[in-house]
């Protein structure tokens, strides 16, 4: 069950930019950039847990200390909304079928009981080849997917013209070593009418702060 708010969209801080990008030029924003993992896939290695899991932990986390990250939008009654909380759409592949299954997993600001459960919901999903997406169920969901076979450079998503969905997708790769440091490319794509240039990179910084204070534990 999803829980949220009506945003006044008369008196919403972002009002005249939202009237703008949802009436005159509907579009996304979306930025690639490397993040520094070093001290994270160090920590993974020293704790026995999965780098993968914990970042896909720090960003849920970094998503959901913002309202801007947990807005939607009711096509049905043309209400601008904020979650409570989004949760991440992870992906499991398969290499036999060379095929995915999404993964809806819950987040909890528990670290323990967030890595717990979504490890769970990987190995579940491991059983299964269906593709098994359920978005009119999950609408607090946003997508995070892992392309683990490529340090990619730059990576776009695209949606159908004028399509307003305000729910973040993430996109990460295999990190590589440049200068002695882990360096990992990140790609964040948001729904223009809701976030601008700064939102984006905010995402990154964020992210970074985050890392920083998670390996010091």
């Amino acid at each position: 069950m999803s829980n949220y708010r009506i945003i006044d969209k008369e008196t919403y801080y972002r009002k005249g930019v939202f009237h703008h990008f949802t009436e005159d030029c509907k579009c996304s924003t979306s930025v690639t950039a490397r993040v520094d993992v070093t001290e994270l896939a160090e920590w993974s290695k020293k704790t026995g847990t999965k780098f993968y899991i914990n970042f896909l932990y720090l960003l849920t986390k970094v998503l959901n200390s913002r309202d801007d990250y947990r807005l939607g939008y009711r096509w049905q009654t043309d209400e601008l909304i904020c979650y409570d909380q989004i949760n991440p759409t992870q992906y499991v592949f398969h290499e036999d079928t060379e095929t995915c299954t999404p993964v809806y997993s819950t987040y909890s600001d528990d670290y323990a009981v967030f890595y717990r459960n979504a490890l769970e919901d990987v190995e579940k999903a491991k059983q299964t080849r269906e593709y098994g997406l359920d978005a009119a169920n999950h609408p607090n969901w946003f997508d995070a997917s892992f392309i683990p076979w490529l340090s990619y450079d730059s990576l776009n998503i695209e949606l159908p013209d004028g399509y307003l969905y305000f729910a973040p997708i993430v996109n990460w790769g295999k990190y590589r070593e440049e200068n002695g440091r882990l360096m990992m490319p990140v790609s964040v794509r948001l729904n223009h009418a809701i976030a601008d240039g700064y939102l984006v990179a905010k995402v990154f910084l964020l992210l970074e702060k985050e890392i920083a204070s998670f390996c010091k534990q």
